[in-house]
């Protein structure tokens, strides 16, 4: 994670968006093949490579496992976000009163048959975006992901996801976040790719017993909200594997959901990609410092791939 940002306050395009807007569908790539740079080598790989052309990369692919069959709807907030990448104060104030607020309205979110849970995060470390090269390049038509709050909400189904957007229980946390926001994104998703402990699913094959591999929520971590954007979708979705790869080798990451949005969804993001670490934020940061290899590795194939990461790291409210 290379930090970086420019300030720019874009037009609020989404915050009335509650439900999801027709889009052309982007399952269809419009490139046949994107590189896939390690350390030694630049690789072309068409859309129709098998993974042993790449066996020799620095980085394998990420192991992936069935992705869950839950809706999600994320909510991303610009209400109060830091002057410096990294925050160490908790909040306080006006903003340590509406988390508060959203906590009560994710609770009675959870009341609902139709929700499995309602999170709400704060930012702890929100990178000046405008360093990246993709995001440098394209700032004047990219939404920057400076969510300083958060919220992720998991139906039961993907078909679930409207109507719990139609329940006075959403109205009004949604309602309590744009009182306050100056910028608000809503995406409806599903998730397409997921990662779980390797060790975890090896037992669980031997016991034939069903994997959640999902990004743990119930006690505090350091969770990362990764705000995927790029020229091709596809393309990106593709890439994926290779970079989640290099944090699978590099910082144990055992779990990971990633969410794209519906095809219908009019979205900013092709893809945001939801883990956690239990480590500090500060020994994230010394890690990330001191580890040039990993973020050389990912910042290279995002560029090479017209793409680009937002990334925003996150405690629990």
């Amino acid at each position: 994670m290379d930090p970086s940002t420019p300030d720019a306050r874009q037009p609020d395009r989404h915050s009335q968006r509650t439900e999801s807007e027709p889009e052309p569908d982007s399952g269809e790539s419009s490139t046949d093949q994107h590189t896939v740079i390690t350390r030694n080598r630049r690789f072309l790989v068409s859309s129709q490579a098998k993974p042993d052309n790449i066996a020799d990369s620095t980085y394998s692919k990420a192991e992936f496992i069935e992705p869950t069959s839950l809706g999600y709807i994320h909510i991303g907030a610009e209400v109060q976000p830091p002057s410096l990448p990294i925050t160490l104060l908790p909040a306080g104030g006006e903003k340590a009163t509406l988390l508060r607020r959203l906590k009560q309205c994710a609770r009675q979110l959870e009341q609902l048959d139709a929700v499995e849970t309602a999170t709400v995060f704060k930012a702890v470390i929100l990178p000046p975006f405008h360093r990246f090269p993709y995001i440098k390049e394209h700032t004047d038509s990219l939404r920057l992901a400076r969510f300083d709050i958060a919220v992720l909400i998991e139906t039961r189904s993907t078909a679930a996801v409207p109507d719990v957007q139609d329940t006075e229980a959403y109205g009004t946390l949604v309602g309590t976040i744009r009182s306050e926001a100056t910028q608000m994104h809503i995406t409806a998703a599903r998730n397409e790719k997921r990662i779980a402990d390797v060790a975890e699913r090896s037992s669980a094959a031997n016991q034939k017993s069903e994997i959640s591999g999902d990004v743990d929520k119930s006690q505090d971590g350091l969770f990362i909200f990764n705000h995927f954007v790029a020229d091709d979708a596809t393309v990106m979705l593709e890439l994926f594997d290779y970079l989640a790869g290099g944090y699978v080798a590099e910082t144990d990451l055992d779990n990971s959901t990633l969410l794209v949005p519906f095809n219908d969804e009019d979205a900013d993001y092709v893809a945001i990609n939801n883990a956690r670490w239990d480590i500090s934020r500060l020994r994230f940061l010394w890690q990330e410092l001191t580890n040039p290899g990993l973020r050389s590795y990912v910042q290279t194939n995002l560029k090479a791939n017209r793409a680009g990461a937002m990334p925003v790291l996150y405690r629990l409210a």
